[in-house]
């Protein structure tokens, strides 16, 4: 099969054979018109801010691209100190934090023995959250153990996540505290 004219120039404009010819080895010859028409992800946002990564204690720099009001696009902060631009997976997937379709925004509920999840309005569901902390801690409290004063309830445990910061983590640990929970832990330790 003979290869017409046109197949030959489009051959001659091939990358591979430019860069073999020796035309230019590492600037036009490895370009094509697909790579010319390519445009950042970040080059349509109104506004851009600095950020810190919410996974863990490291604290790498974030640069959050905001267009319209909506994030586009999040990616690690060149200027961070810390971090020097780079993100580990979960920093840079972090976008889906408050972007993923699947991301839950409302209370839901699932009464005892129930089959079914029910949408529950945020004052009711934290309400009942802290009726259940209080009968909880009242029923569990234990001023004492072998004859030592512990003040204390075994009735409460919290395990944060790796997606709370590091102020959120220590609320969390003053707020355990001061209900005397001693089993307080979280996830990015294990």
């Amino acid at each position: 099969m003979g290869r017409t004219m046109a197949d030959r120039g489009w051959l001659a404009r091939w990358p591979v054979i430019r860069q073999l010819k020796g035309e230019d080895g590492r600037r036009d010859a490895a370009r094509s018109r697909r790579t010319d028409a390519l445009r950042p992800r970040t080059e349509e946002a109104a506004t851009v801010a600095r950020s810190v990564c919410p996974y863990c204690a490291v604290g790498c720099g974030q640069l959050v691209y905001v267009e319209n009001g909506k994030i586009t696009q999040i990616e690690g902060d060149p200027d961070s100190p810390i971090s020097r631009g780079r993100l580990c997976p979960k920093g840079s997937a972090s976008k889906q934090l408050v972007t993923h379709p699947g991301r839950q925004t409302k209370v839901l509920h699932r009464r005892p023995y129930g089959t079914e999840w029910e949408p529950l309005d945020l004052d009711t569901a934290m309400e009942m959250i802290a009726d259940r902390v209080v009968r909880t801690r009242r029923e569990t409290w234990e001023e004492t153990c072998d004859g030592k004063a512990v003040r204390r309830t075994m009735g409460i445990a919290s395990l944060g996540g790796a997606t709370l910061d590091n102020e959120e983590n220590y609320l969390m640990k003053k707020l355990y505290t001061a209900l005397g929970a001693i089993q307080v832990e979280n996830q990015a330790r294990i």
